[in-house]
């Protein structure tokens, strides 16, 4: 069973290359592949049963899309068939229809996805994140330069409980279509979220019994779904 990670040269920031790894120690047995900027994607010729891209500068938003923009309509039909993806942090907006901020910048996006990114760049958003994902609590942090517009409702990955969404006008947070998973969380997502990774897990038919470190993963999960969801306490920082 492999897990493929896009570019991981530039897809690496806010650790989160951790959340591959953290599979990796959770099941041993899953092979990781690694694809470049000037590779084909394995994922689109073979069965792989995840494929996972973090987050990345501006710069670096552009070089994806330049990436996977000579192969889109052979993205988009592995998508529409159930091809297992999970976006982590704001290498989402590569798949928007663009991005532009205050200082003249603008990026093209694949257009996979209905929505636009506003960014400020001398006003950073950053804060950390309570939600749900079916029964389970979901945390993590944010750290963006904008929020994203235009996502059709009811197709959100998480649900916030305390935090921002999308955007400050909604609760919606992430999007999820067919096996498209990809959220603006990072943490990393997998390593702060045991029940999510098992469940994350359960969809790619892996079979492992127990998480890396559960114990104290579950621990500490618990410590900070429980700080995070004080009476009174600021998400922002």
């Amino acid at each position: 069973m492999k897990v493929e990670i896009l570019f991981p040269e530039i897809c690496n920031l806010c650790g989160d290359l951790m959340n591959i790894r953290y599979l990796h120690q959770s099941c041993p047995e899953l092979e990781i592949v690694e694809t470049d900027l000037k590779s084909r994607p394995r994922f689109l010729d073979e069965d792989i049963a995840l494929v996972y891209l973090g987050s990345t500068t501006e710069k670096g938003l552009s070089l994806v899309v330049d990436a996977l923009t000579p192969v889109k309509e052979e993205l988009l039909h592995k998508l529409e068939a159930g091809q297992l993806m999970l976006i982590t942090g704001n290498t989402l907006d590569a798949f928007s229809e663009y991005a532009v901020d205050d200082q003249g910048w603008r990026l093209e996006g694949l257009g996979i996805l209905p929505t636009h990114a506003e960014y400020h760049m001398m006003n950073r958003h950053n804060s950390f994140y309570l939600g749900k994902f079916q029964d389970m609590d979901i945390v993590g942090f944010k750290s963006l330069f904008g929020h994203t517009y235009g996502f059709p409702a009811g197709e959100a990955l998480f649900e916030t409980v305390k935090g921002v969404g999308r955007n400050e006008t909604t609760t919606e947070e992430g999007w999820r279509k067919n096996n498209l998973l990809a959220t603006y969380l990072t943490g990393p997502l997998l390593v702060l979220n045991p029940p999510f990774t098992k469940y994350l897990l359960r969809l790619m038919g892996a079979d492992c019994e127990k998480l890396a470190f559960e114990e104290a993963a579950m621990e500490a999960y618990r410590i900070r779904v429980a700080e995070f969801g004080e009476e009174g306490r600021d998400f922002h920082y």
